[in-house]
């Protein structure tokens, strides 16, 4: 698709211009005052900052400890830093922050590496090098966003940069050319797609800040047209991986590196070929990717999170309300421009942002997104992607999503089945989501980490045998029924689990009956079966029995109960959150209720 409306261009690429440099003072001057404020203020913060030193030992402390904080926390500082001075330097226009800015792009140009060290490989899934080579460099993620966020700096700072030595914009030229440009074109990394293997979230996110970097920076018409063509072509590798639903299988955090990323490459490519891109807004399969991130939204910051992905996926902002607007998604804009006003000045800012390009976006759009009328109240849909078999429903109290399809999603956890709901906006029933990346999270020892087992989701343990890993693990017989009364999806989990476990079917059924209950039904048959089933809440459960014993009744904190009939509880387990990118989300422990049924049924009704 992309590749080919590339080849049908036939003139010359013109200069990408997306926002005013710092000499346009009529275009900074006109930015929302809160803004400007905001952001002169931030910069002041970073005034004296010390770029820290990255030492070979920093690099090398990944493969001994396998910890990913250390190293990040001293690379993205640097980043964000030099990000918010320049931003301050371009709304003050006074040479206050012009020292700090110099120091920050020497500092990054001194690394001998922009990739990170558990990125630090040449071929997939490879074990990674203990040390960078400088004369040969890794494109990772990080490594791409680096190179924009120095163009980004070069294109808004280069004339006053310039008055101070020309020496400053031409040692951010030549760390281009040699770090980003030298090796997209004469390299492949994976990531870049060839058709067969398998692509994700890394190859629009690159490509995305491979096309800043050359764009904004780079006049050579023959450099720019062989990056124009090769980024078209790795998009197409890109939304292969797309069904025509639209369904990002790694979740709405992901979406925010994935199908925000394929919005601002439309907007690139769009804009250096005076809109020849633009038909492609009208794509199906385009506007049902922008749209994902509204229809698995649950409530403030909670969203449908399977995977990797974060309950808490972040505030929508300026992106989605641009690619809703450039899709023509009314309720969309509204949505991104309300979840923006609810996080002012955080949003304002993104201060927390290593793109100074994301960045420049707010400053930009603020004022018109702040102006955005977001009365109205927003009408949400219960859908079904088939893609990934994601079941969402929703009444006026009570949320349901489901998981109907296999183990082999990208950033897997072995969740097939699962489900989860929120009542009144909280959640009651949950996934935990991932905790703070390590060497183990992403090598062959990745489903002995707890957050990534079956074993805690809300799912059963059949003979002691959890779900297993893999595309083939999944779910089969999958029905789902969309109605104005009740919404639910049945399905048949047994393929999910080994052949040891000797589970013969396991079929599940969950349902929302709107304005009543949610009910969920299992059925399953194992010889000799002992079965246990997780149900994971983020409240106290207290549990109590019926007066004739045939049913069990457990309070979820003070949110909701539920009846489970044909069943006992086994056991209660408080777990306690202790890592940091789990407290993030759950700010205090989390429970696990064990249920063992009776026979080869169990029905669950909450409410």
């Amino acid at each position: 698709m992309f590749f080919e409306f590339a080849k049908e261009y036939k003139q010359s690429l013109i200069p990408f211009t997306p926002f005013a440099p710092i000499t346009n003072r009529e275009a900074w001057n006109a930015l929302d005052m809160q803004w400007r404020k905001e952001s002169i203020r931030l910069g002041e913060k970073y005034l004296g900052f010390s770029f820290p030193y990255i030492s070979a030992s920093d690099f090398m402390d990944f493969l001994k400890t396998g910890n990913r904080v250390r190293f990040e926390s001293k690379s993205f500082s640097k980043r964000l830093a030099l990000s918010a001075l320049i931003l301050a330097e371009c709304t003050e226009n006074e040479g206050r922050f012009m020292q700090d800015i110099i120091n920050g792009i020497f500092s990054i140009c001194e690394e001998s590496a922009w990739q990170l060290p558990a990125h630090n490989s040449y071929i997939r899934d490879c074990e990674q090098l203990p040390l960078p080579d400088a004369t040969s460099p890794v494109l990772d993620l990080f490594a791409c966003e680096t190179g924009a966020v120095l163009a980004a700096a070069y294109y808004l700072m280069k004339n006053p940069l310039d008055e101070i030595s020309p020496f400053i914009t031409k040692r951010i030229l030549s760390e281009l050319k040699h770090r980003i440009f030298t090796p997209y074109l004469n390299v492949h990394f994976w990531w870049m797609g060839n058709g067969i293997e398998p692509m994700n979230n890394w190859t629009i996110w690159c490509t995305q800040n491979v096309l800043l970097s050359v764009f904004l920076t780079d006049k050579n018409e023959d450099i720019r047209h062989d990056v124009f063509l090769k980024a078209c072509e790795s998009t197409d590798h890109f939304l292969a991986e797309y069904e025509e639903d639209g369904c990002c299988d790694e979740g709405a955090q992901y979406y925010r590196h994935a199908g925000l990323c394929l919005f601002n490459t439309m907007e690139i490519l769009n804009a250096i070929t005076k809109g020849h891109f633009a038909p492609l807004y009208e794509d199906t399969k385009i506007q049902n990717i922008a749209s994902y991130i509204l229809n698995v939204h649950i409530d403030d910051k909670y969203y449908v999170n399977f995977a990797d992905c974060s309950p808490a996926a972040g505030r929508a902002g300026v992106r989605e309300y641009l690619f809703a607007r450039r899709t023509g998604n009314k309720v969309m804009e509204q949505f991104a421009a309300d979840d923006f006003k609810k996080d002012l000045p955080a949003s304002f800012l993104l201060s927390s942002e290593n793109n100074l390009y994301y960045r420049l976006q707010n400053a930009f759009t603020a004022a018109e997104i702040k102006a955005c009328d977001t009365s109205f109240p927003l009408p949400r849909r219960d859908i079904f992607y088939p893609s990934t078999g994601l079941f969402i429903a929703r009444d006026e109290r009570l949320f349901l999503a489901v998981k109907a399809g296999d183990n082999g999603d990208s950033h897997n956890h072995n969740d097939t089945g699962s489900f989860t709901v929120y009542k009144d906006g909280r959640p009651m029933f949950i996934d935990i989501g991932v905790e703070s990346y390590t060497k183990k999270t992403f090598s062959s020892r990745r489903y002995e980490i707890w957050t990534m087992q079956s074993a805690y989701h809300n799912l059963p343990t059949v003979n002691g045998f959890m779900q297993k890993d893999g595309a083939e693990y999944k779910a089969k017989d999958v029905i789902c029924r969309m109605e104005k009364d009740i919404c639910d999806i049945e399905m048949d989990i047994s393929g999910a689990y080994p052949m040891e476990c000797n589970l013969l079917f396991y079929k599940r059924r969950a349902a929302l009956y709107k304005g009543k209950y949610i009910a969920i039904e299992d059925s399953f048959s194992a010889p000799a079966s002992q079965v246990v089933i997780s149900l994971m809440s983020y409240e106290k459960p207290v549990v109590s029995h019926s007066s004739g014993g045939s049913s069990v009744t457990v309070s979820i904190g003070t949110l909701g109960k539920i009846q489970i009939e044909g069943g006992n509880i086994y056991n209660i387990e408080e777990i306690p959150i202790t890592d940091p990118r789990l407290a993030v989300v759950w700010e205090h422990e989390i429970y696990r209720i064990l249920v063992i049924p009776d026979k080869g049924k169990l029905k669950m009704l909450i409410s």
